[in-house]
C-alpha cells in the first residue's frame, strides 16, 4: 500500500522484503531444509552440469521475474528469491527504489539463460525491487548459453 510519500514507501518496501526473508530463514529451519536450499543457484553449476558449447547475445528482451533464478557469482546479500538477507544492501536498494518510484530511467539488468532460466550479472538490486513491488517481466539484456544437454524449463 502506498502512502504517497516515495521515501516512505521504499523504506517500507525493503523492510517488507527483509520481514519476508526472517520469516522463509525460520521456515526452513523449522524444516530443518539446509541453509543452501535458499540461495540463489550459480550459472557455473547448472551449466556446468549441461556442458556450454557457445553463447550468443539475443539483445534487449523483457522477461518473467518468476524465471531469474540465480546469479553469475555468490551473494550472500539477497536468497532464491531476491529477498534481502541483511540491512547491508538497503541503501543502495532504497536509492533505486526511490529513483524507479519518481520515474526515473532505471538500466536494463543483464542475464544469462539457460533453457528458460535466467542467471542475473547485473542487477540484483532492480531484481529484488521488482520482486518486492510485485512486477511480473524486468527488462535486461540477454546471452543465451547453449548447453550440450537441453535445460528443462
Amino acid at each position: 500500500m502506498d502512502t504517497g510519500f516515495p521515501l516512505a514507501d521504499v523504506e517500507n518496501d525493503f523492510l517488507r522484503a527483509r520481514r519476508h526473508q526472517a520469516a522463509a530463514r525460520l521456515a526452513n529451519w523449522l524444516r530443518h531444509r539446509p541453509e543452501s536450499a535458499s540461495r540463489l543457484l550459480l550459472l557455473a553449476e547448472v551449466a556446468g552440469m549441461l556442458g556450454t558449447h557457445s553463447e550468443r547475445p539475443l539483445g534487449l528482451l523483457s522477461i518473467p521475474l518468476a524465471t531469474i533464478v540465480g546469479t553469475l557469482d555468490p551473494r550472500p546479500d539477497f536468497d532464491r528469491q531476491f529477498r534481502p538477507t541483511s540491512n547491508r544492501s538497503r541503501s543502495r536498494w532504497e536509492q533505486l527504489a526511490l529513483a524507479q518510484r519518481r520515474g526515473e530511467p532505471i538500466p536494463p539488468i543483464r542475464v544469462y539463460r539457460v533453457g528458460g532460466l535466467h542467471f542475473v550479472e547485473d542487477g540484483h538490486h532492480r531484481v529484488s525491487i521488482a520482486a518486492a513491488t510485485h512486477q511480473k517481466t524486468i527488462d535486461a539484456y540477454v546471452t543465451e548459453i547453449v548447453t550440450g544437454v537441453p535445460a528443462c524449463r
